[in-house]
């Protein structure tokens, strides 16, 4: 088992075969409800097993370490035919809570599902693309496909602006948890297996569509406009402080509204506006449409007081705002902060201290504890021996015949 605490998946077994962000951060999160992930990678990393960001102290990979805390380690000859027997013996273990398997591979006839379900008919694979039809894709290829950089920027930008952050890879990852999830439960009532597909494409596709922007853009026959950093139908935009800080405000409901009226002051000057333009700003519709107009009255409030000043009123009134921070700025507040946080520092091998995260899902009002993720290959002899009963003499002659790390 990994390093966390006995969790709501005591007992199951995943193998996982996958890489970059989608797999490997869905198995994580199945690690830190109590799966048994046995991460299976090639002697030596695979393509992100070196990927940036970088320690800067021992070049180790922080995106690598972040990714596979909690999980085991097993590092194979994947071109080897005794090494692929070994990855598929893995994926294929008998007993009720093995024979689960996730994989983005490319090219491994080895390890299809018509493979392992010759071996163990009710295996569960779940296989992550990039399009739906096998072409390759990342998230920072998909965004761009379905839109999204269009809507996204300064306002006065003239071209596309792609994300930082692999929205689409993390929801994949938690869809294909799900997804997992759904058809153990099936097996566990009808003995089946089962072989689900997901496509990284669809999941960006599916996110606009569930949200109504494709079918917004298909009823009024144009794309949204680029509105920087205004919430869209609603209000909501940053302010700076006279300090210079950046605080962003949100009125989504008509509380959330006569909330900011009042800490600022500005019920009359707001009154008047409505009466003198026929508009009703307790709905969300106007006060999208009027944005700049209530943004040009309330920006003064925020600029004549500090940042402290203004955290403290906002926080009396019940304003529903946040402060813009910096990675820096977030990383010395989890290191001065006294509440109980998701945020933890490990001892990461290869690494040294590191902030890391525990399950943002707490079980009885508790997070669990912080993992480690393991050195390459860490587990590889554990793992064999355990699940498939191999002894040290077969090990040893593994080892020597570089089928093994």
């Amino acid at each position: 088992m990994g390093e966390e605490s006995p969790g709501l998946l005591e007992g199951l077994r995943i193998i996982e075969c996958a890489t970059f962000v989608a797999g490997p951060s869905g198995c994580m999160s199945l690690g830190q409800m109590g799966a048994d992930v046995i991460r299976v990678d090639p002697k030596g990393g695979a393509a992100d097993f070196n990927r940036w960001p970088l320690s800067p102290h021992t070049g180790s990979s922080l995106y690598w370490a972040a990714l596979n805390k909690g999980k085991r380690s097993v590092a194979v000859d994947l071109r080897a035919p005794q090494g692929r027997e070994l990855v598929v013996g893995l994926a294929t273990a008998p007993g009720p809570d093995a024979g689960v398997v996730v994989d983005n591979n490319v090219g491994r006839p080895w390890l299809s599902y018509e493979v392992l379900s010759e071996r163990r008919p009710d295996v569960i694979q779940v296989h992550i693309q990039g399009h739906a039809d096998g072409r390759p894709a990342v998230d920072y290829t998909v965004n761009p496909e379905v839109g999204v950089p269009w809507l996204t920027g300064p306002v006065e930008a003239s071209g596309p602006v792609n994300h930082v952050l692999p929205a689409w890879d993390l929801l994949t990852g938690m869809t294909m948890t799900t997804g997992l999830l759904a058809a153990l439960r099936r097996r566990d009532r009808s003995g089946e297996g089962a072989y689900l597909e997901l496509a990284l494409a669809d999941v960006a596709q599916a996110g606009v569509a569930n949200l109504g922007w494709l079918a917004e853009a298909d009823e009024n026959g144009v794309d949204r406009p680029r509105i920087g950093n205004h919430l869209y139908g609603s209000y909501g935009v940053d302010f700076a402080t006279r300090d210079g800080h950046r605080v962003m405000v949100v009125a989504l409901t008509d509380r959330q509204w006569h909330a900011l009226r009042s800490v600022t002051k500005t019920e009359g000057v707001f009154g008047a506006l409505e009466s003198a333009l026929g508009i009703d700003l307790t709905l969300e519709a106007d006060r999208y449409v009027y944005r700049e107009t209530i943004t040009a009255i309330l920006r003064p409030w925020f600029a004549n007081r500090s940042f402290e000043e203004v955290r403290a009123e906002l926080e009396v009134a019940h304003v529903l705002w946040g402060k813009f921070r910096t990675m820096t700025e977030a990383v010395e507040e989890f290191r001065h902060g006294v509440a109980q946080s998701v945020l933890a520092e490990v001892d990461q091998p290869g690494v040294g201290p590191m902030v890391s995260a525990k399950s943002p899902l707490r079980l009885n009002a508790d997070y669990g504890i912080a993992s480690r993720a393991p050195t390459l290959g860490q587990h590889t002899d554990e793992v064999l021996s355990e699940v498939l009963g191999l002894n040290q003499t077969e090990l040893a002659r593994l080892h020597d015949a570089g089928v093994i790390a």
